[in-house]
């Protein structure tokens, strides 16, 4: 290797590291931003009053459930909680978004510029598990997993994926998974669901706690 190709390769994997900074930079921030927002809600009267302010606090709320490693779902609690039934429907809606798009990213994603970005920070072996995805087609990739697992989890992971897709994103303590824009981001790299079955997914494994919250109340989070 050249010193200028080392330089081009130093100056490629810098800029791409300073952008991971920003957007964790951008996160911390976001959360930060959202709970003081939340606050308001709890202190301020008159904050409660305010469309525009729930409004921004929703969207805050699905950008951050998105991400990975957000406690996503426990903002959403909060704020359920301060609001109740009224904020149920956007908090609901929210989540269905936020959660949707974690997914998307990861389902519409260019492949190969994800593989390239793994090679730059010396990721191989996640390199080369998304180099299989991407030159295998799906229905061989579902029979490689289902060649890979034990016999009894085969039915589970495989045959009910989305049933198991749904029940991960409401795990208790899923943030040491990724939380669920971690869990639906993955889901869509892997390639293994169909867009339109995993928003069915989404809108079904969240519906619970907001239609409990807008038909019985707070108290059903205690």
């Amino acid at each position: 290797m050249t010193i200028g190709t080392a330089a081009k390769r130093f100056a490629r994997v810098a800029s791409k590291l300073l952008a991971v900074f920003v957007l964790v930079y951008l996160a911390k921030t976001g959360i930060d931003f959202l709970m003081a927002k939340i606050a308001m809600f709890e202190t301020d009267e008159a904050a409660r009053m305010m469309t525009g302010l729930l409004i921004t606090v929703m969207v805050g709320y699905a950008i951050l459930l998105a991400v990975p490693f957000v406690p996503g779902v426990e903002i959403g609690i909060a704020i359920l909680a301060l609001e109740g039934a009224q904020a149920a429907p956007l908090v609901y809606f929210a989540t269905i978004c936020g959660l949707a798009l974690a997914f998307c990213i990861g389902q519409y994603v260019p492949m190969v510029r994800l593989i390239r970005w793994c090679e730059d920070f010396y990721l191989a072996r996640i390199a080369r598990l998304l180099q299989r995805i991407h030159e295998t087609p799906r229905e061989e990739r579902l029979q490689a997993m289902q060649n890979r697992l034990p016999k009894w989890l085969t039915p589970i992971l495989c045959n009910y994926r989305y049933v198991t897709l749904g029940l991960a994103i409401n795990l208790p303590g899923n943030v040491a998974l990724g939380g669920g824009g971690g869990i639906m981001l993955a889901g869509g790299l892997s390639r293994l669901f169909q867009t339109r079955y995993a928003i069915l997914t989404i809108i079904f494994a969240t519906l619970p706690v907001p239609l409990s919250v807008w038909l019985l109340g707070t108290d059903v989070l205690h």
